[in-house]
């Protein structure tokens, strides 16, 4: 005969362990649950804003489309008509400079940061500044711009505008370059110095090729970041009720047209504003999916 189980005092026995095991696991569930559904009000809570915001654009903007809005310029207040082909062309002329300007700035001030000034005292100053101005409120930068190109010259201007949104473009490019390149594994820029491959070449046809994609999409996401800024170019570029590409004079463009169109009391330039809202969030969208594409296909 089998000798009977001793029980020893405090010790806990399988049938114990399965309720405790079983308590945590409904715990576990029901915390799951929670965070789950949490998180899910959450999503909706931000989707159900913006499926409102582009349901109002789409609704208000489309009925503002004709052929005259890319034809015509802004017109006189309370007259039918007109259109926003000089907002259009100054916003294009303004982004488009500004991009010029600040992508060569921001790759190369990237590349700098990622392979060349790992641990000098310049690096780290660069990224404190660079950080800085990520967080700086755009109003912030068109005042910085207004004091030093507007005061100085006397009047507006589009190269005082074209100045602020490069400098609002610029700490994008710079971050995201800089994380790019510190993606690349370091056993390719240890297999190119093997080689006897000097670094400034290793950079441009290795690293850079490789995060290209990566580069690109910072780009376009910082496109996308300035061409709907209206504060900087109310200290800067202000507006210009005629068609102008003089970039020494004041400017019209898109955001700022908006804003005052839409402040005014006169009906046909609140539908010229909501046409105008709608042709900017349809290209940030654009530029946004662009992006997209291409770094998913990479």
């Amino acid at each position: 005969m089998s000798e009977p189980m001793l029980k020893i005092p405090g010790a806990i026995h399988g049938s114990e362990l399965d309720k405790m095991r079983g308590k945590l696991q409904s715990r576990r569930r029901v915390t799951n649950a929670i965070a789950l559904t949490m998180s899910l009000a959450a999503m909706a809570f931000g989707l159900l804003w913006l499926v409102w915001i582009l349901y109002t654009t789409l609704s208000l903007g489309v009925g503002g489309l004709s052929v005259e809005l890319f034809t015509q310029s802004t017109p006189p207040p309370n007259t039918d008509g007109g259109g926003l082909a000089n907002a259009i062309v100054g916003s294009l002329l303004l982004v488009g400079i500004a991009t010029a300007v600040g992508t060569p700035i921001g790759i190369l001030a990237g590349v700098y940061l990622a392979e060349y000034g790992q641990k000098g005292w310049l690096a780290s100053v660069t990224r404190f500044i660079n950080d800085i101005l990520l967080s700086a409120p755009s109003i912030v930068v068109g005042l910085f711009v207004y004091a030093l190109v507007v005061a100085k010259t006397g009047h507006f201007s589009g190269w005082a505008g074209a100045i602020s949104l490069a400098l609002l473009q610029i700490p994008i490019v710079i971050r995201t370059t800089e994380n790019m390149l510190k993606l690349v594994p370091n056993a390719l820029r240890e297999a190119a110095f093997a080689l006897g491959t000097p670094k400034w070449k290793m950079v441009l046809s290795i690293t850079l090729k490789a995060s290209i994609a990566g580069i690109v999409t910072g780009v376009l996401l910082a496109i996308a970041r300035i061409a709907g800024e209206t504060a900087p170019l109310l200290f800067t570029a202000l507006s210009n009720q005629f068609f102008s590409a003089d970039m020494n004079q004041p400017m019209a463009n898109l955001p700022v047209t908006i804003y005052k169109f839409a402040m005014s009391p006169f009906s046909q330039w609140q539908s010229l504003a909501w046409a105008g809202v709608f042709l900017i969030t349809l290209g940030v969208l654009g530029l946004n999916i662009l992006a997209r594409t291409i770094f998913s296909k990479k």
